[in-house]
């Protein structure tokens, strides 16, 4: 076994070293290929060019950075330092670049955001409708998860930002932004308990329940609350709020959603909110994270920056006004 080296040693004359553009795309391709000739077909260059310029790295830096086998290239120890820079060099020379091509406006690519169907319609939908209004060129992927797929999905990389609710801590996950909302009865004007300035959860128990899937957030914070012998005995349960507030719209049935699920319905009249006095205090977290060792291109950053306005405008209107003041209340701004 030999070791691919120019014997010459290192240089002493203070030159820099050569990890040029052309040098980084030939050292990838060796260590890839596991050969210079494959590696000099690849690139479309020549294998006597290849190995000049790393006999010339290899002297610069003052050890070997492969050796030479029977079946091909190995590489060294330097050799694995070497390329693991190499690597991070160049996809960080790729991100910059995407960069600086937002920056002359020349603004493309994907975005992808995860979250929770009910998530969806309500914090991310005016998000959505503005964004791509304002950035036609980048293409905003929104997928919804269950909330422990939701956050793999964010912890493997496979969303850029993920939105849900009550997000547990993780040394994963890099929280950007945060929003409490607070679950209420959901009825329309006409229900018999419209105007009451804040229920009990057993007085919803007396007329048509449509509440929110088992095992959801909204739904365990309800069942923990419930009295020690009532029993929640819904006529429709559902994760589509949607479907809830329709079923919702027609007295005496009423749902429990959050204030920002209704936004819309409020201002027209069609629905109104109630708090519920044993929820008081016990708010759900609304969460926007990333991959903790990820990091954001700016496009990306756009979208943080209008969903993290938008969590801001939740929880400024998530004590939402009963009765006759919701009337005169206009829709939350996304931004």
């Amino acid at each position: 076994m030999t070791i691919v080296n120019a014997g010459r040693g290192a240089r002493r004359n203070g030159e820099g070293p050569m990890l040029h553009g052309r040098m980084l795309r030939y050292l990838d391709e060796i260590a890839r290929s596991g050969s210079i000739r494959k590696a000099a077909g690849r690139l479309n260059v020549a294998s006597s060019a290849i190995n000049r310029h790393l006999l010339e790295l290899e002297d610069e830096v003052g050890a070997p950075l492969f050796e030479r086998l029977p079946r091909g290239l190995r590489l060294t120890a330097a050799g694995e330092l070497m390329v693991n820079h190499v690597r991070k060099t160049l996809k960080d020379y790729a991100c910059v670049r995407t960069q600086m091509e937002a920056l002359r406006g020349l603004q493309s690519g994907e975005v992808r955001v995860g979250t929770t169907p009910g998530l969806a319609d309500s914090i991310l939908a005016p998000v959505v409708e503005r964004f791509t209004a304002e950035h036609p060129n980048i293409r905003l992927v929104v997928r919804t998860y269950r909330p422990d797929t939701g956050m793999a999905a964010a912890m493997n990389g496979d969303t850029d930002v993920y939105v849900g609710y009550n997000v547990p801590k993780t040394p994963r996950l890099a929280v950007l932004a945060s929003a409490e909302l607070q679950i209420g009865a959901v009825m329309a004007p006409d229900h018999p308990m419209a105007g009451a300035r804040r229920l009990r959860l057993a007085e919803c128990l007396a007329y048509p329940l449509a509440v929110p899937e088992r095992n959801s957030p909204a739904r365990d914070l309800i069942e923990a609350f419930l009295p020690g012998d009532a029993d929640l005995l819904p006529v429709l349960e559902s994760n589509a709020p949607d479907l809830l507030k329709k079923i919702a719209c027609r007295a005496p049935a009423m749902t429990f959603l959050t204030a920002a699920d209704i936004e819309e319905d409020r201002f027209f009249g069609d629905l109104v909110f109630v708090p519920i006095q044993e929820l008081q205090g016990t708010p759900l977290r609304v969460s926007l994270v990333r991959r903790h060792n990820g990091s954001l291109g700016i496009s990306a950053g756009l979208v943080v920056h209008q969903i993290q306005t938008r969590l801001a405008a939740a929880t400024a209107s998530h004590e939402a006004p009963t009765a006759s003041a919701q009337r005169d209340q206009v829709p939350v701004s996304s931004g």
